[in-house]
């Protein structure tokens, strides 16, 4: 069965207290990368085919109810 992966993400003006926090520990442990952001990920999955009207769908379900669209914007809705 196919999946539709949802990515959510805080929108970028807004501060990630999740992201820093990770951003501090693992500035302990490497100087490579300088900062996180935490989002969320949702897989949908379909019984059937994926068609443009389907993923029409999940990007609405994804702007009702699985981001909050004050605080997340939806980063990307495809087929895994």
């Amino acid at each position: 069965m196919p999946t539709i992966v949802v990515e959510v993400m805080p929108k970028p003006e807004l501060l990630d207290p999740a992201g820093k926090a990770t951003a501090g520990a693992i500035a302990k442990s490497s100087s490579t990368f300088s900062g996180v952001r935490i989002g969320k990920r949702f897989e949908l999955t379909v019984d059937g085919e994926v068609t443009d009207a389907v993923l029409a769908e999940a990007q609405k379900l994804a702007e009702e109810f699985l981001s909050n669209q004050v605080i997340e914007d939806v980063v990307t809705v495809k087929v895994a």
